[in-house]
């Protein structure tokens, strides 16, 4: 090999080495790259608190979890868990945020923010089944899967059995009075559909439902009107006769107390 050769052939190997260096890096180098190395759990705090009230809701997450890795008992350590729900919450994480203020109220069942845990998951709940609702089915609030309605009123539900006296327990009842008459309006809408397709076992059963679990709801006039067309035409006529007297008693100007009284009268 000619010496000019060679001195290219080492000039290649030079460059490539360098080369290599500069893709793999210097792990003490990057260890630096973390401005956090070395904060306090108070800085640490401070910093995720600062940037979650600013709205950067993915820079707070991070440094609430290294909060946690880093300093994993204390009181710091608790309310990073509850403010990381919080966090995932406004950052539209919602399976996050509900497994996080699980987390909490499972670890720390006798914290003073306990409470807002429970809050916490009936606000994710409905406000996903609020925002896919506003999204997609702007004209019917009842047609469609209840399964985010129904966790967030049993959430609240948990809320003021346990603690009734919350500061929350006020928003969370005014939700709950939202969701009831939601949750009825659906089962209602699927008797209606039972009824149309002369499922009138169906229908009782659903309508029954209705009066069961949402007694307090403004759909019990319409769901005892069903009881009353499902019981005639099933000839269960004590039933229905029943299921009459209960609408004229508590609904006696009520259109569905009208319409089921008719019924009956033509039958």
């Amino acid at each position: 090999m000619l010496p000019s050769s060679r001195v290219g052939l080492r000039l290649c190997c030079l460059a490539l080495a360098v080369l290599l260096a500069a893709c793999g890096g210097d792990p003490a180098t990057k260890r630096s790259e973390d401005r956090t190395e070395g904060w306090s759990v108070e800085k640490l705090y401070s910093e995720a608190r600062k940037a979650m009230l600013e709205g950067g809701f993915m820079e707070a997450i991070d440094l609430y979890q290294k909060l946690e890795a880093r300093y994993p008992y204390g009181v710091y350590s608790q309310q990073a868990l509850i403010d990381v729900a919080y966090a995932y919450h406004k950052n539209g994480d919602a399976e996050l945020a509900i497994e996080a203020a699980d987390r909490f109220a499972r670890l720390y069942p006798l914290h003073p923010n306990v409470e807002y845990a429970y809050y916490l998951k009936g606000l994710v709940h409905f406000r996903r089944d609020v925002s896919i609702l506003e999204k997609w089915l702007p004209q019917n609030l009842a047609a469609r899967d209840m399964s985010s309605a129904r966790q967030a009123f049993d959430e609240f539900g948990q809320l003021l059995r346990s603690f009734p006296d919350s500061r929350y327990a006020a928003d969370a009842r005014q939700r709950m009075v939202y969701l009831r008459n939601q949750l009825a309006e659906h089962d209602i809408l699927v008797a209606r559909y039972y009824l149309e397709r002369g499922a009138y076992v169906a229908v009782a059963s659903r309508a029954r439902h209705v009066i069961e679990a949402y007694p307090r709801s403004q759909f019990i006039p319409e769901a005892l009107e069903l009881l009353v067309t499902a019981y005639r035409i099933l000839e269960l006529d004590a039933q229905a006769s029943d299921a009459l007297r209960v609408l004229n008693l508590n609904y006696p100007d009520h259109p569905a107390t009208e319409r089921a009284g008719k019924l009956a009268s033509a039958q």
